[in-house]
């Protein structure tokens, strides 16, 4: 049971008693400068005008956030659950601030 809803990763991965991986926020995946993955200019604009504006995704480098979890083949049941984060550098695509 992994969730997400593209915040901060929680410190609470385990496997719980009858078997099942768990972790309640995995993380976000995608731009790692931004504001949930959209430009932080045109969120903070939102934010202090109160107006509505046209969202635009991040450029840059990104950050994949998962688990990976290992399964007994014969109960189903995990076996190990582990945090996994991946930066992906991307110079061809960083924002000219």
């Amino acid at each position: 049971m992994i969730g997400t809803h593209t915040h901060i990763p929680t410190a609470d991965t385990r496997i719980l008693p009858g078997g099942t991986a768990y972790q309640t926020d995995v993380g976000m995946t995608g731009p790692y400068d931004s504001v949930i993955g959209v430009r932080k200019e045109i969120i903070l604009e939102r934010f202090l005008t109160a107006l509505p504006v046209r969202m635009e995704p991040a450029k840059g480098s990104a950050e994949l956030h998962s688990v990976i979890v290992e399964v007994d083949d014969a109960t189903g049941k995990a076996i190990q659950v582990l945090k996994f984060l991946r930066h992906i550098f991307n110079p061809c695509c960083e924002d000219v601030v």
